[in-house]
This record gives structure tokens, C-alpha cells and sequence, in this order.
């Protein structure tokens, strides 16, 4: 082999150097050789497109509220759309090896020959970064980007303790109900207790004046207080509860007209009164400490009342995503980060190459960073913190590991070059 006089490329020794038709005209040849593998693949792709789309939709669906988590389509050929470009990018992914091979055959003339012996070991790299920096995105990136784009963090938490809220005082009011009045107790004051705590979806007091805003608070501790009288029923057994349960269950009537007219003012009075009428029953049929309890067990389904009418407040939007516009959201991430996860041996092959100094890359380091950081800003679509570190952290750590692969290779190919250089 010789040297190029201009100490740029070695030129193999018997061949002749191509001129840059020939070059375009094998770049060509390349890029028909990818385009027609990805078309392949993507076309066998087509009959898992479906299954596919569900699973690259998993990640948005789990953000979704638990009644809304569906997609919708907003034209007769939208699905068919969608899934013929899940097949095309599925076949993109699938011909990643024959594209980094293709581009490995289109390199290979401008490096030494025991260079080129290398094709595998690139061609197999390049494969698992690209596939890597997909896998990462999806399990890493795309549920917290959906959860902080989908879900108001302040609505996640109310939702989340009134689940747990609802589920303890109906608990407490069974313990109740059999007469373990000490645990329907500790069980009251600890949902209570949940439901008030200071942070983020913390339940105010409510307030004790009651105007047409609170009737959506009135009808939810309608609906649990309807529970207590079935449960009241089957303890009143002596004839002063029974009488006290008469009255609760009259009052309780009233306090219904009075919703179905839409009086909040007097279904509250209506319904309060019913329930010291309850209290009476239960502190009657299982002691007196059951009489206590059961207020608390009241007031704690007016918090619950309060919870849910400010869920209500929160919830006046609802998302209806669309089918191609996630997909496009999806896609974007997940080429994005393959092409990120690249970075190192792309770093590496351009100083093999010597379109880059490895000096030049230690150099600039720093602003790169900055590049970076400022990159992982702009696309990522939220505005985060930690969204925007699990775009840049990875885009940085692949640029040092590029530096360190441009390093290690840019001296093997000066000694390659001196070897040759004072060969006879």
C-alpha cells in the first residue's frame, strides 16, 4: 500500500482512485441497497403493525386517566395511515444492520486493510447503541414525558388519596357495622388524617357556608351516607333506635327533595340532621363511643365530598389524542435517542477517518455540553428537570464516550500511517 502524497487517505496500492461520479454513483448504489431492505422488512412488518402500535402506545395510554385511555382517529384512512408507518419504522429498526453495513462498504476504500477486517464488530455495535438508545427512551423517557405532559401533578395526587381515602372509610364504616368501634376509630382519624396532610393534593377544610357550588359535594356524601343507613337498619333492634332511625331515614328524604330542587342550603341542614339521628342509633345498638365514631366517620365523608368537587373543578379538560399525532410524538423520541446512543461510534469513525481530530473534540468539550443541554431543551416537550436530564445526561455521556473512542482510534491510525510512512 501507498501513501497519498497529500497525507490525507491512504490509497490502497493497486487500485485506482475513484473520482467523485464514481463515488456518488456508489453512494447510490448504498442508499438503493438500505432503502430497498427497509422497504422489505417494513413490508413483512405490516402484518404485526398493530400489535406494534399497542405496544408503542403503552407508554401514553398508562398516563391517560384510567376511563380515557383510548386514541381516536379523526379520518377514515388515519388508522391505516398510522399503521403503515409502524411498519415502515419497524423495518427501519429491523435494517439497521444492513444500513451500517452499507455505510461500512461506502467507507471501506479510504482505510487500511486490517481496518476493514472491522466490519462486524461495527456493523454489530452500531446495531445494539441503535437499539439501546430505543429501549432506553421507551422504558426511561416516554412514561415520565407522557405522565408530566398528560397529568396535572396536583390533580394525580388529589385523585390518588381520595382513592385511598374512600377506601379506608368504607373499611371503617364495616368495622362499624360489626361493632369493632375502636378500629372504625383509628380508621376514621387515619383517612382523615391522609386526605388533610399539608403537599400536594391536600383537601381543605371545607367551609361551612353551603351555596348552589356545593351540591356536587352534597351528592357524593348523599351517596356514602346512603350506606350508613342500610348498615343502621340492621343494628336497630331496641325501640328508642328505632325511632331514632325513623327520623334520620324522614330527615334523609327531605334532604333529597331538597337536592332534586337544587337547595344546597337546606339538604345540608337536612342531611346533618339525619345524621345526628344516626349517631344516635349507632351509640344506642353498640355502645356509647359507637355515637362519637360515627360523626367522625360523617365529617370524614365530607372531606370526601370536598375532594371529589374539587376533582371535578380540576378535571373541566379532558385529552382526546389522536392516533397519528402520538405516533409521530412516539417515533420522533425514539429515533432521536437510537440516533443519540450512536453518537460514540459516529464520533469514533469520523476520526478514524480523519475528518475530526480527537484534540480538536477534547477541545470543545464544554461547549458541547452546552450544545447539548440546550439540544435536550428543545426537544424535549416538556419543561422539567428531570425529563430534560434524561435527554441531555445520555447525549453528554455519549459525547464523552466518543472523545474517548476518537482518542483511542486517532492513535492507532497515526501509527498505522508511520508504519507506512517509513516502509520501503
Amino acid at each position: 500500500m501507498s501513501v497519498d502524497p497529500s497525507g490525507s487517505e491512504p490509497a490502497p496500492a493497486g487500485e485506482a482512485r475513484m473520482s467523485l461520479l464514481e463515488h456518488l454513483g456508489e453512494l447510490r448504489t448504498r442508499l438503493w441497497k438500505s432503502v430497498l431492505a427497509i422497504c422489505v422488512l417494513g413490508g413483512l412488518s405490516l402484518w404485526y403493525s398493530r400489535d406494534l402500535f399497542q405496544i408503542l402506545m403503552r407508554p401514553v395510554l398508562a398516563a391517560l386517566p384510567e376511563d380515557g385511555r383510548h386514541l381516536i382517529y379523526t379520518s377514515g384512512i388515519e388508522e391505516i395511515n398510522v399503521l403503515l408507518r409502524v411498519g415502515l419504522y419497524a423495518g427501519l429498526f429491523l435494517a439497521a444492520p444492513v444500513i451500517l453495513y452499507q455505510l461500512w462498504k461506502f467507507i471501506a476504500p479510504g482505510l487500511y486493510p486490517p481496518e476493514r477486517k472491522l466490519v462486524m464488530p461495527f456493523v454489530t455495535l452500531g446495531t445494539l447503541f441503535f437499539v439501546g438508545g430505543a429501549v432506553f427512551c421507551y422504558f426511561a423517557v416516554l412514561p415520565r414525558t407522557f405522565e408530566f405532559l398528560l397529568t396535572e401533578s396536583d390533580e394525580h395526587q388529589l385523585h390518588q388519596r381520595s382513592i385511598l381515602a374512600r377506601a379506608q372509610e368504607a373499611d371503617a364504616a364495616r368495622l362499624l357495622a360489626l361493632g369493632e368501634v375502636e378500629k372504625a376509630g383509628a380508621l376514621v382519624a387515619q383517612a382523615r388524617g391522609f386526605l388533610l396532610k399539608k403537599g400536594e393534593g391536600a383537601v381543605e377544610e371545607p367551609a361551612q357556608a353551603v351555596d348552589a357550588t356545593s351540591l356536587e359535594e352534597l351528592k357524593s356524601r348523599d351517596a356514602l351516607y346512603a350506606r350508613h343507613l342500610d348498615d343502621a337498619v340492621r343494628l336497630a333492634t331496641s325501640k328508642d333506635a328505632k325511632a331514632a332511625l325513623a327520623a334520620a331515614i324522614e330527615a334523609h328524604g327531605a334532604a333529597e327533595q331538597a337536592l332534586s330542587e337544587r337547595d344546597a342550603a337546606v339538604a345540608s341542614q337536612k342531611l346533618d340532621a339525619s345524621a345526628q339521628r344516626l349517631a344516635t342509633v349507632y351509640g344506642a345498638a353498640l355502645g356509647a363511643g359507637a355515637g362519637p365514631v360515627f360523626s367522625g366517620l360523617w365529617r370524614l365523608d365530607r372531606h370526601l365530598g370536598a375532594a371529589q368537587q374539587r376533582e371535578s373543578a380540576i378535571e373541566w379538560t379532558r385529552p382526546m389524542l389522536s392516533m397519528s399525532e402520538q405516533l409521530s410524538l412516539v417515533l420522533m423520541f425514539e429515533v432521536a435517542f437510537g440516533l443519540i446512543f450512536e453518537l460514540p461510534l459516529i464520533m469514533t469513525l469520523l476520526a478514524w477517518l480523519g475528518v475530526v481530530k480527537p484534540s480538536f473534540l477534547a477541545k470543545y468539550q464544554r461547549h458541547a455540553i452546552v450544545l447539548c443541554v440546550v439540544a435536550a431543551a428543545v426537544i424535549t416537550p416538556s419543561g422539567d428537570a428531570v425529563n430534560l436530564s434524561l435527554m441531555a445526561v445520555p447525549m453528554i455521556v455519549c459525547y464523552e464516550l466518543g472523545v474517548l473512542g476518537a482518542f483511542v482510534v486517532g492513535r492507532r491510525r497515526e501509527r498505522n500511517r508511520a508504519k507506512l510512512e517509513v516502509a520501503p
